[in-house]
């Protein structure tokens, strides 16, 4: 009896919760995996009209550059699709070693889970943190004399 080959690595599923996108990231991710996702995302916020996506990385150990390229990517492209983007269940190793690599990962918002993230998506207007801090710092400004 012989053993087939490895095929491709398979693709990562792509739930619909309502309008919302969950995407769960296995382990480990191949680059071509990675790229195949990112159109699948695309397409799938396209013809489904989401406005949210959900990024579960809690089973990821690990998130290189070209990985934290592709969600910065993939959030980017949801946004121009009037799509917002959070990543979930980051691991303590791998925000150390996003700060490490200098990724900003920009156009992502995080959330400790899943959970948090689509309550945060079920918000009709999230604002920015820095948006929020420059608000309430002109709140105090004109209450003062």
């Amino acid at each position: 009896m012989t053993v087939p080959p490895p095929g491709p690595p398979s693709p990562v599923p792509v739930l619909a919760l309502g309008d919302i996108l969950l995407v769960t990231l296995p382990g480990e991710l191949h680059d071509a995996t990675a790229e195949q996702l990112q159109q699948d995302i695309t397409e799938r916020i396209a013809r489904s009209g989401a406005t949210g996506v959900v990024i579960d990385i809690s089973g990821v150990d690990i998130v290189d550059s070209y990985l934290g390229r592709v969600l910065a990517e993939i959030a980017r492209t949801a946004e121009l699709l009037a799509a917002r983007t959070v990543l979930a269940g980051m691991r303590p190793a791998v925000a150390i070693t996003l700060v490490e690599l200098g990724l900003t990962l920009a156009g992502l918002t995080t959330a400790l889970d899943v959970d948090r993230a689509m309550r945060l998506l079920s918000d009709p207007v999230v604002e920015r943190p820095e948006t929020a801090d420059r608000t309430q710092a002109v709140d105090r400004t004109e209450g003062s004399p």
